[in-house]
């Protein structure tokens, strides 16, 4: 059972949580990108709305429980809102849906409580909008942006054929309301007229449009939506109306501001639709009670795929508008409504294997490698299973079919195991004995689930290890910096090289500060440098006192990998400028059981090494250059190789034996060392005809 924090713990927890929530509505609503799935920051916001509701005496009014939304965005004209657009608070279980009416239920009467009941529709997943009509024309639309002032997208929303540019003919429309039984709202709309209508409702994407676009986006080389929202957001905020016109974008309205005499929420709803725009009334019910609610959740859940259009629950409202006046609002959400969102998405797939991660503090965590499949848009190929007691718990096994959920852990969890499916060649697994790392010995120490590598180096060594792997000389990976790195090894996601080439999209997507084209650009990144010259896989391997001009030697005496692996000690120690430490190291290197297994596992995940082959013409042979500045044609990487395919040879210091210092635009210390000593300089375009 977990301790109960004290009062100093939770004002710190609700601070350290206001912080990290603020930060990621700021990325999401304001600059249209996320780093976390929304099923991790409801989970965060889930905590800070109980947290304050427990101890309401932390509530601060910046606390993002007390606001609507993001600020809007400086490319379009601001618009202030007749009514402050509120958004509502979410409920993940039937438990939390008994706990709002009984919240609710002490703020009334109990004549009030006998008459509540609740009127349900499906939750679009999509861009809320206010639209404005003066006269019965559109005049202003704009999104919700803070809740008190949005951005004016008129003209992309004219574009969206389901939005009515002019309301509906008032005699027509007072006819059909009173068909309708509504008498009193047909006399009202008569009386007031068309001076001033204020809707509100959201605008979306069918799912087959979704898709249209996605195929689009692909053909034209450019990164692909991860939902619909995230389209609909995208396309109404587009600059060029004609971008947006071309989306075949959808809306649907569900809320009415002006006041017609309406009394209920169904009413609304109703008048919405006799005033000409789209609404959701087939699909919405009347509840009278909570097991009615429960059973709209119930059915919406399991039919939601054959809806045109994503949802992602249901939305509940108390049907009395006087009543829900009365409740009035709680933060940034009214009382009379709430969101009772579904279960997170969850797909089946195989255990391929179990692999055992050495995170920063030594603790050893299981992670299962599964057969890729698609969670929530993404694709996952990891999920974790936190400790031995949680594979006991589960029962999982290799070879196991499972349930894999995405519900905003660092990476997916494996929810259950299908036993049924098993077909008797499944592998029991046990946390291993000594680390896969150091081989040190591991540790469990009483009352700790946790089994730990004891020894201190083991992830420094590992950690120096990556970051030498992907650095310019070598695998030359751009966009995976030590701080990278550094996550993938704590969350579990890399337990040596090799696994980089393993990772998708979706096992880096909810880690923090990777939004979807972030993790599309690294993954991107990682698989173009699957074919790599020999040199530089070599220096790649890490192999103790081989450094980029040793590696280039081996590749040019040997040729191939396969050679050097059977290469003998006296034969590397007969390699020109290859004494007999580095030879040892080498013939050490190549001698080792796990570095063999380590090449064996670079060649499984695609690895291919380039052989070099130098031209017979050697211009550059017996010259030594050095590099200094920034080259604007190539890399210095790319430097380096030309000049040493060319049979030159490469220096990182000036000395009177360097013939050649190429200098780029700001050259360093070097420069100066090289006027000193008399060393011929040659800029960029000469060293350019030199190697042509």
């Amino acid at each position: 059972m977990a301790k109960e924090l004290s009062k100093t713990e939770v004002k710190k927890r609700i601070k350290k949580l206001k912080k990290l929530i603020n930060y990621h509505r700021y990325l999401y609503h304001v600059l249209d990108k996320q780093e976390i799935s929304d099923a991790a920051l409801d989970s965060l916001k889930r905590e800070l709305f109980d947290l304050e509701q427990k101890y309401p005496e932390f509530i601060t009014p910046d606390s993002p429980t007390q606001r609507v939304g993001g600020k809007p965005l400086k490319e379009f004209e601001k618009v202030k809102h007749p009514e402050p657009m509120l958004s509502i608070n979410d409920a993940f279980s039937e438990k939390d849906m008994e706990n709002w009416l009984e919240r609710i239920s002490k703020l009334l009467t109990q004549e009030q409580i006998e008459k509540i009941n609740f009127y349900c529709e499906p939750k679009l997943d999509g861009l809320a909008i206010e639209l404005i009509y003066k006269d019965g024309i559109l005049s202003i639309g704009s999104t919700r942006g803070d809740g008190i002032i949005g951005e004016d997208v008129t003209q992309n929303l004219k574009t969206i054929e389901a939005i009515p540019l002019r309301l509906r003919d008032e005699e027509k429309v007072v006819r059909e309301l009173e068909k309708e039984g509504l008498g009193e709202i047909a006399q009202n709309v008569r009386k007031k007229g068309y001076k001033e209508v204020i809707a509100r409702g959201e605008v979306i994407i069918t799912k087959k449009e979704f898709e249209k676009v996605n195929k689009q986006q692909k053909k034209a080389d450019l990164s692909t939506y991860a939902n619909p929202r995230n389209l609909a957001a995208g396309s109404i905020r587009q600059l060029n109306p004609k971008i947006t016109a071309e989306r075949n974008l959808d809306s649907n309205l569900y809320g009415l501001i002006t006041d017609f005499g309406q009394k209920t929420h169904q009413q609304e709803h109703k008048i919405l639709q006799v005033l000409g725009f789209k609404t959701n009334n087939k699909h919405n019910k009347c509840c009278r009670n909570l097991k009615e609610v429960f059973g709209f959740h119930d059915y919406w859940q399991k039919n939601r795929e054959k809806l045109s259009y994503e949802i992602d629950g249901i939305v509940v409202n108390i049907n009395s508008n006087k009543i829900f006046k009365k409740l009035g609002i709680i933060g940034k959400a009214p009382r009379g409504a709430v969101a009772f969102k579904f279960p997170f998405k969850q797909a089946t797939t195989r255990v391929l294997d179990i692999k055992v991660q050495v995170g920063r503090t030594g603790a050893l965590t299981p992670v299962a490698i599964l057969e890729p499949v698609k969670v929530g848009g993404v694709t996952i190929s990891r999920a974790t299973l936190h400790n031995e007691d949680e594979i006991k718990k589960l029962g999982v096994k290799i070879g196991d079919t499972i349930i894999v959920g995405r519900a905003g852990d660092v990476i997916p969890d494996v929810i259950k195991v299908l036993p049924e499916l098993r077909t008797g060649k499944e592998k029991k697994f046990s946390i291993p004995k000594k680390c896969p790392v150091c081989e040190t010995e591991t540790i469990r120490q009483e009352g700790e689930v946790v089994w730990r590598c004891p020894n201190p180096k083991c992830f420094a060594k590992q950690r120096r290890y990556f970051y030498h792997f992907s650095s310019k000389g070598a695998f030359d990976i751009a966009g995976l910096g030590p701080k990278i790195i550094d996550r993938l090894i704590e969350e579990g996601l890399v337990s040596d090289p090799a696994d980089l080439f393993k990772l998708e999209e979706g096992d880096i997507i909810p880690l923090e500060r990777f939004a979807e084209k972030s993790a599309k650009n690294l993954i991107s990144a990682i698989q173009s440098k699957k074919k790599i010259t020999l040199s530089r896989f070599i220096y790649a391997l890490g192999i103790r006192n081989v450094g980029e001009e040793t590696a280039s030697d081996l590749a040019e005496h040997f040729g191939s990998l396969e050679k050097i692996k059977k290469a003998t000690l006296e034969k590397l120690q007969n390699i020109m400028d290859i004494g007999p430490v580095v030879a040892e190291s080498i013939f050490d290197w190549f001698s080792q059981k796990k570095n063999l297994a380590f090449l064996e596992k670079l060649k499984a995940v695609g690895i291919v090494i380039i052989e070099e082959r130098k031209p017979r013409y050697q211009p550059l042979k017996v010259k030594t250059f050095v590099l200094t500045g920034i080259l604007t044609t190539m890399t210095r990487e790319e430097a380096k190789e030309k000049i040493r395919l060319l049979g030159g040879e490469i220096s990182e210091s000036v000395s009177k034996k360097t013939d050649f210092v190429v200098a780029g635009k700001d050259p360093g210390n070097k420069y100066e060392k090289a006027k000193k000593l008399g060393i011929k300089i040659i800029s960029e375009k000469e060293f350019l005809r030199m190697i042509k």
